[in-house]
């Protein structure tokens, strides 16, 4: 439970936030509230919940995790949520119970490629994952969708985007075998969105990716990392090889290597950039979409904690001002260039990016910015802090709390926990307070921007 518990605060819901309900009808009706919920570690995804039940009950990122031998994007496709990794469906209602606690739901993914080997497996798994209290399954597989209805019928079922579903017709056929919401294609247009909206049942909802990783096969279909080094993207273990750099070797000439460059930087002919729809947050929900979907497969707490809480702010403000215009605060946008990023674009949502293919001719990720500590309470005039990376006199650290814009100070003093002045806070996780009149939340991160 160890990832439950030590989640930063901007993963988990308040006491007392609501659902943000169904902007369709909100807007429409004019009943544009929602308080703040929030949650993350994984894939998450903003739900725009039922309206009538947003006074009543928090909802916040779904909770993805996966079963090891069936699982497609491994134990991190979340929707509002936290990660459990490598859920084995032994032992997990405590950790169920906890992200429930929290405000959190709980989506196991069980998609993709099961094995003939596996099936027999499928429903002692199915039933156990159930009484462990999940809220959802996942799934790709037809023949997993069908033990799922039939081993736990009162398990909500969501068709991954592995599906690859692209049309008004698949989705009404999942629909009939019993899907409660469908995860779309990647490669997919807002209009695409609208026409699948307005051809199918109100009650299937739609959700759709909005923000991380595009991968440069069809919705997670590749077999590329499989091939080069065993690790296989359909079961959630993609080393991403898209990424690498590469060169031509001719076969007689081993070890020589000829470029093929896109520019001096080299070739990126697989490397595509980051989705990031955040100033688009009207036409999202002009085209039906019910639930935003943030991509966060092996990215760290802080990471899915900031998008999710830049995206959490967003749709509030955008409830605030239901706007066609509306565009967020700065900070908020400012928000994704905080984490480790790649060049950001809008993948297919507007039109197919046949021009630049949506590459991205940067080699690697955007880092600019590091967590130094974790707040863990204030009192006296001091912030008491566990260290993250190494911070130093004269430093100004940036403090993140949910649903805020950031707030900046200058390290004018560190104490250890000997109670000595220090020059620095160099040692992993130590203990120590900074002098200030600031007061945070416990789990508030501090983080700065890199030299």
């Amino acid at each position: 439970m160890g990832i439950l518990q030590n989640l930063p605060a901007l993963c988990q819901i308040p006491a007392g936030a609501h659902r943000i309900g169904d902007i369709h009808k909100a807007v429409q009706m004019d009943k544009a509230r929602g308080e703040k919920g929030h949650g993350a570690q994984g894939n998450t995804a903003h739900r725009l919940a039922k309206p009538q039940k947003a006074a009543q009950q928090p909802e916040a990122p779904p909770q993805q995790t996966g079963f090891q031998p069936h699982q497609g994007q491994a134990p991190k496709e979340l929707v509002p949520c936290i990660l459990i990794p490598d859920f084995t469906g032994t032992g997990n209602g405590a950790e169920h119970g906890l992200a429930h606690k929290k405000g959190v739901k709980i989506y196991l993914t069980l998609n993709t490629v099961p094995t003939n080997a596996e099936i027999d497996m499928l429903p002692a798994y199915i039933r156990s994952s159930a009484e462990a209290g999940i809220d959802a399954f996942i799934v790709a597989d037809i023949g997993v969708l069908s033990y799922c209805k039939k081993y736990a019928p009162d398990v909500d079922v969501h068709i991954s985007t592995q599906a690859g579903i692209v049309n008004y017709l698949s989705a009404n056929e999942f629909y009939n075998l019993g899907a409660k919401r469908i995860v779309t294609a990647r490669e997919i247009s807002l209009d695409d969105i609208a026409e699948i909206r307005a051809k199918t049942p109100k009650d299937l909802e739609i959700e759709c990716f909005v923000h991380g990783a595009m991968c440069v096969s069809f919705s997670g279909r590749c077999l590329l990392s499989h091939y080069l080094v065993g690790r296989d993207a359909n079961r959630g273990a993609c080393a991403q090889p898209c990424r690498w750099e590469y060169a031509l070797v001719q076969k007689d000439r081993q070890g020589h290597y000829f470029p093929i460059d896109n520019n001096e930087n080299g070739t990126y002919i697989l490397n595509s950039k980051d989705m990031c729809m955040i100033e688009h947050i009207p036409d999202l929900v002009k085209a039906g979409i019910d639930s935003f979907k943030i991509g966060g497969r092996a990215k760290s707490a802080y990471y899915t904690a900031v998008i999710t809480n830049a995206y959490r702010a967003a749709i509030d403000g955008y409830l605030e001002n239901p706007s066609d215009d509306y565009k967020p605060e700065q900070w908020i946008i400012d928000e994704t260039r905080k984490v480790s990023y790649r060049e950001y674009g809008t993948g297919f949502f507007y039109e197919a990016p046949r021009i630049d293919a949506n590459v991205s001719y940067e080699g690697g990720y955007r880092r600019e910015w590091d967590v130094m500590a974790v707040v863990e309470k204030c009192e006296d005039g001091y912030i008491y802090i566990e260290q993250r990376n190494k911070f130093s006199l004269g430093d100004t650290l940036e403090a993140l709390e949910f649903g805020k814009k950031p707030v900046s100070f200058v390290v004018t003093e560190i104490i250890n926990a000997d109670g000595e002045k220090v020059e620095s806070a160099p040692h992993a996780m130590m203990k120590a307070r900074l002098k200030s009149d600031l007061v945070f939340p416990q789990g508030t991160l501090l983080r700065k921007q890199a030299d």
